[in-house]
């Protein structure tokens, strides 16, 4: 039995470019980071700077397979701003770290590949 995996999935079924608008993708930095060791599956709780309009907001992410705490700090991440906060535990998720699956499922954190302005929306 072949397992689907995020990178051989088929495409999703269309969807109009106002729908796509209506997800707000932003960049931010990456301000704080600690281990998350509560939360069900393993995770980390970091604190995004997405700019002065959006402001610092944070997000449960289950990335320890290639991250540690202290090597996110600085960096720069993209994130959905506009979902409803989500109860991880007793942590507030307020924010959806971006990422890809690697060949093993493990989560790859998306970044621009030169510095942008906290808070730039994607486009």
């Amino acid at each position: 039995m072949h397992a689907t995996h995020a990178h051989d999935a088929p495409a999703a079924a269309p969807i109009s470019f106002d729908e796509f608008l209506a997800v707000d993708i932003r960049v931010g930095t990456v301000v704080a980071a600690e281990p998350y060791p509560e939360a069900r599956k393993p995770a980390l709780k970091l604190v995004i700077d997405f700019g002065p309009m959006i402001g610092h907001k944070k997000s449960s992410a289950q990335i320890t397979e290639h991250y540690q705490p202290d090597t996110l700090l600085g960096r720069q991440v993209a994130a959905v701003v506009n979902f409803p906060p989500r109860q991880i535990g007793k942590f507030v998720s307020e924010v959806l770290t971006l990422g890809f699956a690697d060949e093993a499922g493990a989560v790859v954190l998306f970044k621009p590949d030169h510095p942008v302005p906290n808070g730039s929306r994607l486009f």
